[in-house]
């Protein structure tokens, strides 16, 4: 069986561009399917984030009126796996060479710190140059946008992928006043996104990266990278 990092942003707010502060964390739904697949099938799973911090639970996702009727369960799973886990290992501290996946959940987290993260950038250069898979979920995406390489160049560009929408995020209410939205700078860096139904399961393979557009790809794109570790 393999080891399936989990990197985590470290963000609790996201500045707004009228100077508010928007609180976040991670999303449950999107820590817990994919942690619940992987577990399920044999795989351990490890937890990181900028300097260890542990990054709170956004409540949005605690909300059965927002996340869904199985939110409790996704909540309870979350929290455990983070509470037995322990303290969160730093990104600084990774060996790549360790883990056959990185997985990146969302929570708007990602695009305050994980986008312009330079060790995860190192760690996502790393792991896809070895052929490792890659998977990010909703928000997670963002985090790709840290593996710029030497020369400058966005190492997805031109890669299939997909995203939480521009649509979702003005569904959501979060649009207006973001200081950017991810689908739009994904295709901005040159990524090839689709999508799918707002809000409907909707993932995208290209070759190792895995991707989900939504919470409700999160336990779909787990089940598709357990098929293709084997």
């Amino acid at each position: 069986m393999s080891r399936i990092l989990i990197v985590m942003s470290a963000a609790d707010t996201w500045e707004r561009t009228d100077g508010s502060a928007y609180p976040t964390g991670y999303w449950a739904e999107e820590v817990a399917a994919p942690h619940e697949e992987f577990v399920r099938a044999g795989h351990t799973v490890d937890f990181a984030s900028p300097g260890g911090v542990l990054q709170p639970l956004d409540r949005h996702s605690a909300n059965p009126e927002v996340a869904g009727e199985n939110c409790a369960h996704h909540v309870a799973h979350a929290e455990q796996a983070l509470r037995e886990f322990g303290p969160l290992r730093k990104l600084t501290e990774i060996d790549i060479e360790q883990y056959a996946a990185v997985v990146l959940p969302g929570g708007h987290g990602p695009v305050v710190d994980l986008f312009q993260d330079s060790d995860l950038g190192r760690l996502l250069i790393a792991a896809d140059a070895a052929g490792k898979l890659i998977g990010a979920v909703c928000h997670g995406p963002a985090a790709l946008l840290s593996a710029v390489d030497a020369q400058g160049d966005w190492i997805f560009a031109g890669r299939e992928m997909t995203a939480f929408t521009d649509e979702e995020e003005e569904l959501f209410g979060t649009a207006e006043g973001a200081p950017w939205l991810l689908a739009a700078r994904l295709r901005e860096m040159g990524a090839k996104h689709s999508q799918g139904p707002a809000y409907q399961q909707y993932n995208v393979r290209d070759g190792n990266l895995f991707t989900g557009q939504n919470p409700a790809s999160s336990g779909s794109m787990a089940v598709d990278m357990i098929a293709a570790l084997g």
